[in-house]
């Protein structure tokens, strides 16, 4: 489906971005696209990866003439540009906002003008029933794709949504603090021993963006299965992969953060279509008839289970140490680290 075509990747110097790039830099497409606001980040790319399929484009979501700037001639795009660290999310909400909800506005109004074939929008576990401010604007910016999708063609422009859990060792995340504070001979820094969350690849991550394109309808939002651990044990499990007998420090919660995350509410659950490793939850295709809101309801919301990082498949201290050296991440920093 790729051949001869041209994907853009909005927030492409990131962990996703660059992982999606590698999964389809060795297919037939003809150009891809990167779109981001750090130039330095682009610079980088553009020494490691020597490669003239990449055209770099520095822009903003925020301003939609960059964005449309970068959109001619697109046939594919991956909406992967957000803020996602969620302390800061907390401290600056309305800048959340305006990258994750108004950003995506103009990504999807962009897109639509210039005829893009399908839009994948990157969300996160954090967006179902959201507590913090990184996860609310992502909340808000499903909304947004969803009723955007239809008010466009499928034909035309396909708009849909894939929605994540943690990304192992992905920028900013747990793991690479882990591993640092390992090195260095610190505590490990645990919230709550009991947190859970769930575990996945960036090659995990990017097979959902794989199945997305191939798959997804107008609204869809796509979720991959995924296991989860404990924080604790990923602790424990990082400090016996490097052999050392460093203390767990509990901190306790920090800003907007939750005992565990949610990848389908209640409510998504009863609708979704569980595709094997996927569940795909279609757009409420409804119009505005407000019976449907205000007189009908739905008997089995009092019954149904979410799905959560919970009531998934729980990882132990071994089968978490085995994931962790399915990472080159890891391995690297094990190398590195027993080198005298």
């Amino acid at each position: 489906m790729f051949k001869n075509s041209t994907l853009l990747i909005t927030g492409g110097t990131g962990s996703f971005g660059n992982a999606v790039l590698n999964r389809f830099l060795t297919t037939d497409i003809s150009e891809i696209r990167i779109f981001s606001r750090d130039e330095k980040k682009q610079d980088d790319m553009r020494k490691l990866y020597k490669n003239d399929k990449i055209k770099f484009y520095i822009g903003d979501v925020r301003d939609i003439a960059s964005v449309k700037n970068a959109m001619h001639g697109v046939n594919y795009i991956f909406h992967a540009a957000a803020l996602k660290q969620v302390p800061s999310c907390e401290f600056f909400p309305l800048e959340a906002v305006k990258t994750n909800v108004l950003g995506t506005d103009n990504v999807l109004t962009a897109a639509i003008e210039y005829g893009v074939k399908k839009v994948i929008c990157l969300s996160t576990d954090k967006a179902a029933y959201p507590i913090n401010a990184m996860g609310i604007s992502k909340a808000m910016m499903e909304k947004v794709l969803v009723a955007k999708s239809k008010t466009v063609d499928p034909a035309k422009t396909l708009i849909c949504c894939t929605r994540y859990g943690n990304v192992m060792a992905s920028r900013g995340s747990v793991i690479p603090l882990f591993i640092d504070q390992v090195k260095s001979g610190q505590p490990l820094t645990v919230t709550d021993p009991s947190m859970t969350r769930f575990l996945m690849s960036l090659e995990e991550a990017v097979e959902l963006v794989v199945f997305a394109f191939q798959n997804a309808q107008a609204g869809d939002i796509l979720v991959q299965k995924s296991p989860a651990s404990t924080i604790g044990d990923l602790a424990q499990a990082i400090k016996e992969l490097f052999n050392v007998n460093n203390e767990i420090k509990i901190i306790g919660t920090r800003h907007g953060e939750k005992l565990y995350e949610t990848l389908l509410t209640k409510e998504e659950y009863i609708v979704a279509q569980d595709l094997g490793g996927f569940f795909r939850v279609p757009a409420d295709k409804r119009d505005l008839n407000y019976d449907k809101y205000f007189v009908e309801g739905n008997q089995k919301l009092s019954s149904e289970e979410e799905y959560n990082s919970h009531n998934t498949y729980r990882l132990n201290i071994e089968q978490i140490k085995d994931k962790l050296l399915s990472l080159d991440y890891v391995n690297n920093e094990l190398e590195s680290w027993s080198k005298p």
